[in-house]
């Protein structure tokens, strides 16, 4: 077991915290989980991802919203802790146009409550939180991945807006308090266990239900797809290295290697061995046509390296969601 105490991990029940909790405790770590099992997307799952830390004596959950901060910073101090790894949010672009609210609450007074638990923690190590691509706004087809290095666009949604207040905030507590945090800005991440309201999860639901999809920005939109196993190698990377002086800095972690839409439903319909009825649609207020991650940093930091190509990871996605609801291959 780690001599550095528990790991705190808020967004256990997601799909990001599920499958880096379950790594945390394959490394030998002692995990403590919070969720507050919203909504957003049937619980249901949330309960099943829970469902698969039964048995393992390292884990503990608490069903706590990560905007508690008296909570939140009571958790830290009792149980030791001194590594936080901060993936709860209200996510989703489309949401936000009806349900503004709700990001204020999970992201802007979520991330303030790690903050302050992270600063009032003894011998506090590093808290590795998670941003987003959409900060940097939209690109066209085509060019260059983001870089770190180039200034924030303007945020084309109120998601990205709080993203980009998160990371301002760190940098002003690391400044003020001088404790090492990581901003991660993830790109599309997919995989088993995924989130419903992801396209290559909703897709999956119609096409093999008979429905047809709905394809927006008339399939032109690229995304960087990255697969669940490798998002979680970046994040315990970054946590394993943390900023020596105590300062705060922002990675983007992704694939660094874009594919259209209409690629990923082609490689989605091979995986699931149907053929999806198509819709074209504009594109969607919030929406970006390009999303696209210069990782060379991450990588000269960590040795971070995406393994599993979007044919691989759809079918692996494809195998789980069929075993998941029973579906007949």
């Amino acid at each position: 077991m780690s001599d550095l105490g528990p790991i705190l991990v808020t967004g256990a029940a997601g799909f990001i915290g599920h499958a880096t909790c379950h790594r945390l405790l394959e490394r030998g770590e002692v995990v403590i989980g919070i969720d507050n099992i919203n909504d957003y997307y049937d619980p249901a799952l949330k309960h099943a991802r829970l469902k698969t830390f039964e048995g393992k004596n390292h884990f503990e959950f608490h069903r706590m919203d990560v905007s508690d901060a008296e909570a939140v910073g009571a958790l830290v101090r009792e149980r030791g802790v001194r590594r936080i790894i901060h993936l709860a949010a209200q996510a989703g672009v489309r949401y936000s146009i009806a349900n503004p609210f709700a990001y204020e609450k999970s992201n802007l007074a979520g991330h303030l409550a790690l903050l302050e638990a992270s600063r009032h923690a003894p011998d506090f190590l590093h808290l590795v939180y998670a941003s987003s691509s959409s900060v940097y706004g939209d690109r066209p087809m085509g060019g260059v991945g983001f870089s770190e290095d180039e200034p924030v666009n303007k945020p084309v949604s109120l998601y990205a807006a709080t993203k980009a207040a998160c990371e301002l905030m760190s940098e002003s507590y690391a400044k003020l308090y001088g404790f090492p945090q990581t901003g991660l800005r993830f790109f599309t991440v997919y995989g088993p266990w995924g989130r419903p309201d992801m396209a290559y999860f909703s897709f999956t639901q119609k096409i093999l239900s008979g429905q047809p999809i709905e394809v927006y920005g008339e399939g032109k939109m690229a995304r960087d797809f990255t697969y669940i196993d490798d998002i979680v190698d970046g994040i315990l990377g970054a946590l394993d290295h943390p900023p020596e002086d105590g300062s705060h800095r922002v990675l983007n972690i992704g694939d660094s290697r874009p594919v259209g839409l209409m690629a990923m439903i082609e490689a989605l319909e091979q995986a699931l061995g149907h053929e999806a009825q198509k819709i074209m649609r504009p594109m969607q207020p919030g929406d970006v046509t390009t999303t696209y991650a210069d990782i060379s940093k991450l990588q000269a930091l960590t040795g971070y390296h995406p393994q599993v190509m979007l044919e691989d990871g759809l079918q692996r996605f494809a195998t789980w969601y069929l075993a998941y609801h029973c579906v007949p291959a």
